[in-house]
């Protein structure tokens, strides 16, 4: 998160989970207190399980995803997560450097179902082929089938 500090506000920078930046402007002098910060901390560590977001605490699934999140403070996000597996539901702030990790392990999700739907849609496809092909050599198709 980057941040420019002036006299009358402050700019910062956010990443959101989806990769999106948006620019948040603050009309205070005031930054968030240390001993707050270190509260935080504490608190964060009790909450995130040691395997990561990605993991359901339930069942283990590796398959946990985000419904909802919004900035909690500096470099901070409150996170709703979702199992679709056991239907498990949690809420917790995280750090900027927690959900950062998040987002790369639901991208190396995803490419993983973009890989699984290219090889099922090839293989959809070879298997139609296949049967026009035998449909073909048997004299199957007609005129009307188009």
């Amino acid at each position: 998160m980057d941040r420019t500090d002036n006299r009358d506000h402050h700019i910062k920078r956010i990443v959101l989970p989806s990769g999106k930046t948006i620019e948040v402007v603050y009309f205070s002098d005031e930054l968030p207190d240390p001993v707050d910060r270190a509260t935080e901390a504490v608190a964060e560590a009790a909450e995130a399980p040691a395997s990561g977001l990605h993991v359901c605490p339930l069942c283990e699934s590796c398959f946990v995803h985000p419904t909802e999140w919004s900035e909690a403070g500096h470099e901070r996000w409150r996170v709703a997560l979702r199992c679709p597996n056991c239907e498990w539901h949690g809420t917790g702030v995280f750090s900027q450097e927690l959900v950062d990790w998040f987002d790369e392990q639901l991208d190396h999700g995803t490419d993983a179902l973009v890989r699984d739907l290219k090889r099922l849609t090839r293989a959809n496809m070879e298997d139609e082929i296949d049967r026009f092909v035998e449909a073909l050599a048997i004299d199957a198709i007609l005129p009307m089938d188009f």
